[in-house]
C-alpha cells in the first residue's frame, strides 16, 4: 500500500518574510513612481502598470498551484487504481484450464 506523504506548511517567520517583502517592493516602487519626475499621466501609467503587473504574478501563482494539486489528486487516484489491482491479485490461484 502507499502511504500518503505529510505536507509541510511553510514557519510562520516564511510567510512574515514573504508579506513584508513583497510590502516593501510595491511601496519602494510606489514611493519611486510618485518622485519620479514627469508628468502625472506618466506616473499614473507607471501606477496601473504596476498594480497590472501584481495580479498578473498572483493569477499566474494561482494557476501553476492548481495544476500542480491537480497532477497530485490525479496521480493519487492512479495510485489508488494500482493499489486495488494489486491487492485483488493472487500469484498462487489456479489458472483456468486451457482446452
Amino acid at each position: 500500500m502507499s502511504e500518503t506523504p505529510v505536507k509541510s506548511l511553510p514557519t510562520g517567520a516564511y510567510y512574515g518574510q514573504a508579506v513584508a517583502s513583497f510590502a516593501v517592493a510595491l511601496g519602494a516602487t510606489a514611493l519611486g513612481i510618485a518622485r519620479l519626475d514627469a508628468d502625472a499621466w506618466v506616473r499614473g501609467f507607471l501606477g496601473i502598470a504596476v498594480l497590472f503587473l501584481v495580479t498578473s504574478a498572483f493569477t499566474l501563482a494561482k494557476v501553476i498551484r492548481d495544476r500542480e494539486e491537480a497532477g497530485q489528486i490525479i496521480s493519487r487516484v492512479d495510485q489508488a487504481r494500482l493499489d486495488k489491482l494489486l491487492a485483488a491479485h493472487d500469484p498462487y490461484a489456479q489458472a483456468p484450464e486451457r482446452p
